[in-house]
């Protein structure tokens, strides 16, 4: 059956990126990796301070213009003061981003500080941005951050950049979203950069080394940049939360997901991945979260081979893994995936089997947020009913139960356990209903002996007797009660009277 069926394919190439570097690409970047995208964003900026320029020109020789005008009797030499401003102010501009970045990686020429200062740095530090900050986490972090970079030779030099920017940041709460994404990005690779000279391209201790600056700046940096005020992430969060609770109905059959969850271990590996996915929101680290993300995919990859005995396919992953997000409902999703995009150690992204799952996970959000009935291969009555509540895909299941899995065996059991249920409660009401139609019977029977009775009384009234006087000697000439049958009782002798003889 889920042969004939059209299911979730996606192809390779549309996980890499646009422009074929061969790096993978992000929806968040449109479909490009973060290595192309911030070449096209500084294109795009340089393009936009050209036309900027090109219009402050074309204006300034308008004034100019003008001014020759009024001014044509007296020589007087062009008015370049404006001009001259807009230049100069876009040169001090310049020379202070170049200023700031060599701060952060030029050796200070001041008095070195005390030999004991780095290691103080263990403890949480009196300043007061990391008052404001700290806590456990942050803590912890530093400590283990410079545990880390004490062995290295330049480990003091980067320990003062990375703990100078996160305070600078601290007072860039009002900056939009993107020119906090490039402020990090752009320290990322700067801090790169330095650490490939310095350790003559030894890519793996340049990575193990920017893994730890990012784990100490986002920590420190979390509650700034995770889902900020100037942004919609809160917004789409909650909209794919709306999105994903409506589409509760859609089963493992229309997504033709190769799972079967009545194995134990396939039935335990699908919690799994379901925790894994949502515990992603518990964690600070872009790279916690992409780990989160990495050990939910691989519990997929184990429940299709334990389904399928055989290894899993990438067409049997990603609609497994939209199944898994459904079911999961994560927290924040949508601005989990935005931290990580615009935060992550960008190498990380683009290529190993982090970068590969978060693009399968951007992918099943996408599918997720454009879902439809043709999608699900329904016709889009049928969909619209089952979104709108007013019918279930396992309804008209219950009639077949018998040939499907015993999923829905169990299902034709319960909908006709309910059919029966429907069917007594309509007995009890016509039993209801006769037995008030007997009670009213009876009530009309009686109320028709009691006329019938009353008529006869009316009829035949009773006769009463009045009784004799009696006799002189005080006898009763009433007939006795023994004689009262015999009808010869009038000829008979009175009875004898008792005497009194006196002696």
């Amino acid at each position: 059956m889920l042969s004939q069926r059209r299911g979730i394919h996606l192809d390779q190439s549309e996980l890499l990126c646009k422009k074929g570097c061969g790096f993978y690409g992000n929806t968040g970047w449109q479909g490009l990796c973060s290595k192309c995208w911030r070449e096209e964003n500084q294109r795009e900026k340089q393009k936009q301070i050209q036309e900027d320029w090109a219009l402050a020109e074309r204006l300034q020789r308008e004034e100019e213009e003008a001014y020759a005008s009024r001014n044509q009797k007296a020589q007087s030499q062009p008015s370049i003061t404006p001009f001259n401003k807009f230049e100069e102010r876009k040169t001090k501009e310049k020379a202070s981003k170049v200023n700031t970045v060599t701060k952060f990686f030029t050796p200070s020429t001041k008095t070195p500080p005390k030999k004991d200062a780095f290691d103080a740095q263990s403890s949480p530090s009196g300043s007061s941005s990391a008052s404001r900050h700290s806590s456990v986490d942050t803590d912890h972090a530093t400590r283990e951050f410079i545990d880390f970079l004490k062995p290295l030779k330049s480990g003091r030099e980067i320990f003062k950049q990375c703990r100078a920017f996160t305070e600078s940041m601290a007072y860039k709460r009002d900056m939009g979203a993107d020119e906090l994404t490039e402020c990090v990005q752009d320290f990322y690779q700067n801090l790169s950069e330095r650490l490939q000279t310095q350790f003559k391209g030894s890519t793996e201790h340049v990575e193990s080394v920017m893994d730890e600056v990012e784990k100490y700046m986002m920590t420190r940096l979390y509650k700034e940049v995770f889902c900020p005020e100037t942004t919609d992430d809160e917004k789409k969060d909650l909209a794919i939360q709306k999105r994903i609770r409506s589409l509760h109905w859609v089963t493992i059959e229309m997504l033709c997901v190769p799972v079967n969850e009545e194995i134990p271990q396939v039935s335990d590996s699908v919690v799994k991945a379901i925790t894994d996915v949502i515990e992603m929101d518990s964690k600070r680290v872009p790279k916690d979260k992409l780990g989160c993300i990495t050990r939910c995919s691989k519990h997929i990859f184990n429940a299709i081979k334990v389904s399928k005995k055989e290894a899993a396919s990438a067409d049997d992953f990603l609609p497994t893994l939209i199944y898994i997000v459904l079911k999961a409902n994560p927290p924040r999703l949508q601005s989990n995936i935005q931290y990580i995009t615009r935060f992550c150690n960008p190498s990380r992204l683009m290529t190993g089997e982090d970068g590969y799952y978060f693009t399968n996970l951007c992918c099943a959000v996408a599918f997720i947020e454009k879902l439809d009935g043709q999608s699900l291969n329904l016709s889009s009555e049928e969909f619209e009913l089952y979104m709108s509540g007013q019918a279930s895909p396992n309804w008209p299941q219950a009639a077949g139960a018998s040939s499907g899995s015993p999923g829905s065996a169990a299902l034709g059991q319960v909908h006709k356990r309910l059919d029966l249920l429907t069917g007594l409660g309509e007995r009890q009401e016509r039993v209801m209903e006769k037995a008030r139609q007997l009670e009213n019977d009876l009530i009309d029977w009686t109320d028709e002996v009691e006329q019938k009775v009353q008529s006869v009384l009316e009829t035949f009234p009773p006769e009463t007797q009045n009784p004799t006087a009696t006799t002189a000697t005080g006898t009763s000439a009433a007939s006795s009660a023994i004689d009262s049958d015999n009808v010869e009782n009038e000829l008979l002798p009175p009875p004898l009277q008792p005497q009194v003889f006196a002696g």
